[in-house]
């Protein structure tokens, strides 16, 4: 038999376009029994419902999810069936879907580092970002530890500058002392010197205006003394003394500028500056010092005016500056200003009246304080404090 008996035994299935065909699989999908045209969805009349948002209102809500209608032709044409996810309506709900989107297998956590910042401090305690006090106290102490090693760098060099020697000796600037070398004042072992760039060694003998002059760089160590120490450099029996608590102050020797007493706390400076040592004890500077006196009892009005108008003691009259009750204080804790320096000569005062003094702090001294500075503890006077002692 030949092969076109045998083609046609069999029924012959009419062609269809692929337009024609898409059309039809459309159609049944939407329930259209035709097959050849699309189904149009026609638009709901007045006051019926729509059968597709069954118990929404009128206008569907904002998030709202993609109909099934999507999710099954992605079937029908073979490709891989996406997940329904909400429209986003807000940037909450964007960054939400941004962090649930990088969980990674968290348990479902959000990775988003913009919600671990969110609250700030109400969340974490303290805000994430900006200076603490703990910045503060580091940027303190690695400005002190830089001025210290250069200060050491210096110390351990065999010479020095002649105009660097008469600066660090706290004389004048450079440039001043430039100026000096030239006009023929400064001598070195018996030799006036004017060459510029000249150099010393340390155990050469620099005399300027008929003074010997040392190349250390002044230091100023403002310490608050606690109860304990006292105010020498040596002490016979051993007991502590306030050089124990400044060691590692600074790389030259310093020396304490006047002296409190072993039971007295507060404001003590060490300095390795004869002349601003010399001017601060010097009785014809009258330097003021202010000190926190806490009695074994109340101290009256009369006894008060008594100590304003002077008390006599054995080197003449003690005269105070100001005195008053402190406010806030019970009326055995005075305030009182004095600029003598008489040895123990607030104690004395009390005691001639017939007060016992309790505890005894001095809280300022030459316009210096001892506020952020804790019991024992000490720190390097600033530049703008040393140009204020230097003008008193």
């Amino acid at each position: 038999m030949s092969r076109d008996n045998n083609n046609s035994e069999k029924p012959k299935r009419p062609r269809i376009s692929a337009r024609k065909s898409s059309e039809s699989s459309r159609g049944s999908q939407s329930g259209n029994s035709s097959g050849q045209k699309s189904f149009k969805k026609p638009f709901p009349k007045a006051g019926e419902r729509n059968s597709e948002h069954k118990g929404s209102s009128k206008f569907p809500k904002a998030s709202f999810k993609k109909p099934q209608e999507s999710s099954e032709r992605n079937d029908n044409s073979g490709e891989s069936k996406s997940e329904s996810r909400s429209y986003i309506t807000h940037k909450s709900e964007e960054r939400k879907q941004f962090g649930n989107s990088r969980s990674g297998g968290r348990g479902g956590k959000s990775f988003d580092s913009r919600d671990k910042y969110e609250r700030g401090n109400l969340k974490f305690g303290k805000k994430p970002f900006g200076k603490t006090d703990r910045d503060d106290d580091r940027a303190k102490s690695y400005i002190q530890k830089r001025k210290l090693d250069k200060i050491s760098k210096d110390l351990h060099k065999d010479t020095i500058r002649l105009n660097k020697y008469i600066a660090n000796s706290g004389i004048c600037s450079r440039r001043e002392a430039d100026d000096l070398i030239i006009q023929g004042l400064v001598e070195v072992n018996g030799q006036v010197v004017t060459e510029m760039g000249y150099q010393v060694q340390k155990t050469d003998r620099v005399v300027f205006d008929g003074q010997n002059i040392t190349p250390e760089k002044p230091v100023y160590v403002l310490l608050n003394k606690p109860k304990g120490y006292i105010s020498t450099t040596k002490d016979d029996k051993a007991r502590k003394t306030v050089m124990d608590l400044v060691a590692n102050a600074s790389p030259y020797r310093v020396f304490p500028v006047g002296r409190l007493d072993r039971s007295t706390t507060g404001v003590i400076l060490l300095t390795n500056d004869g002349h601003m040592t010399k001017k601060l004890t010097h009785p014809s500077f009258d330097i003021k010092k202010i000190y926190h006196v806490t009695l074994d009892r109340k101290l009256s009005g009369e006894d008060m005016k008594a100590i304003g108008e002077g008390i006599r003691l054995e080197e003449g009259i003690a005269t105070v500056d100001q005195i008053s009750y402190i406010e806030g204080k019970p009326k055995n804790e005075i305030g009182i200003e004095i600029h003598i320096g008489w040895n123990r000569v607030i104690r004395r005062i009390f005691q001639r009246l017939g007060y016992e003094v309790e505890a005894l702090d001095r809280v300022m001294f030459a316009g210096l304080t001892k506020k952020n500075i804790k019991r024992g503890h000490w720190r390097i006077l600033t530049e703008l404090e040393v140009n204020n002692l230097k003008m008193l």
